[in-house]
């Protein structure tokens, strides 16, 4: 019989945690594979929402005492919480020094599969057109960006596979479609004639792929690796079909981008001036390497994932908006 696999998970009653929670438990049950998943968290007590089989350990990323004995016993580390907003030291708190005393943990249990999420947006400002891993410097001007940056380098000093995705996609969004709605409210136009390209994927192909890493035969393939799907999604091509699911209003007009950066500053809001660009010039990634190397379909795309999402965004931004 083969022994079950057992998955030390952070991050699991989060937007992509939680898909991978379900990712995983969905990999053993189509598989008839034993999957033993610890959740480690603030809380000990699990959402109502949890899957049975799943121990839920308490744990605090700040509190490197709380984390001793959290990978014990383990053969996978999916470390996908992180704190990605606050000043540098709340961060850093989490993402660097967290992320350190984690993987150290699990270095002293002998984990041998570490695969830890972190972002594209530590490339920092473009616009990257098609770039590979590190073809650029990385130049994150966020506290959040900069400290996910410096939280890679234990991962990958353990071996470990480090996944820089774009923007994502799906239920449970409060960052990319809540966005856009701001802006469209302060810019309402096609921002550049919609042209800027974006690195996108679904949350849940996401999660699939994740899952993936964690549990296949194969070792996951080490170092850092683009995690969006291959083809990247114009802005335009976005407003659209958010348009056609009635859940963002459909611009009329197409502006220059001078014009755009002039409408935005003059409409003061949350969303700054350098998360417009990042959500209308071109950001995007070569992703093919990940999906290819993993033998796993990068799926239809997210813009076809969007629909089963609609509800939940059109509620969230109604709810949002009261």
């Amino acid at each position: 019989m083969t022994a079950a696999l057992r998955v030390v998970l952070t991050g699991a009653t989060g937007f992509v945690g939680s898909r991978v929670l379900h990712a995983l438990t969905s990999t053993a049950q189509d598989t008839g594979r034993e999957i033993a998943i610890r959740a480690l968290g603030r809380s000990a007590a699990a959402p109502a929402s949890a899957s049975a089989g799943v121990t839920w350990t308490p744990v605090d990323l700040t509190d490197r005492a709380s984390l001793r004995k959290a990978a014990s016993g383990a053969d996978v580390l999916i470390h996908l919480a992180s704190r990605i907003s606050g000043d540098e030291a709340q961060c850093a708190a989490v993402n660097v020094e967290g992320t350190t005393a984690l993987v150290d943990e699990a270095v002293h249990w002998g984990v041998d599969r570490i695969v830890h999420l972190s972002t594209a947006a530590v490339y920092g400002p473009g616009p990257h057109r098609g770039l590979a891993v590190n073809e650029i410097a990385p130049a994150p001007v966020s506290p959040a960006s900069r400290t996910r940056l410096t939280g890679e380098t234990p991962v990958l000093a353990a071996g470990g596979t480090v996944l820089r995705p774009g923007l994502i996609l799906g239920a449970g969004d409060r960052w990319v479609v809540p966005a856009l709605a701001e802006l469209l409210d302060r810019v309402p136009a096609r921002w550049d004639g919609g042209r800027g390209l974006l690195s996108m994927v679904d949350v849940d192909d996401l999660a699939g792929l994740i899952a993936t890493l964690a549990t296949s035969p194969d070792a996951p393939p080490p170092g850092i690796h683009h995690a969006s799907h291959p083809d990247p999604v114009s802005n335009g091509a976005l407003l659209k079909e958010l348009a056609a699911l009635d859940i963002l209003p459909a611009p009329q007009e197409d502006w220059p981008w001078d014009a755009c950066v002039s409408q935005l500053q003059s409409n003061p809001g949350r969303v700054s001036e350098r998360q417009f660009s990042l959500l209308a010039q071109d950001h995007w990634y070569a992703s093919e390497d990940i999906w290819h190397t993993t033998s796993r379909p990068p799926g239809p795309g997210p813009l076809s994932r969007l629909t089963p999402a609609a509800p939940w965004y059109r509620a969230y931004l109604a709810n949002r908006n009261t």
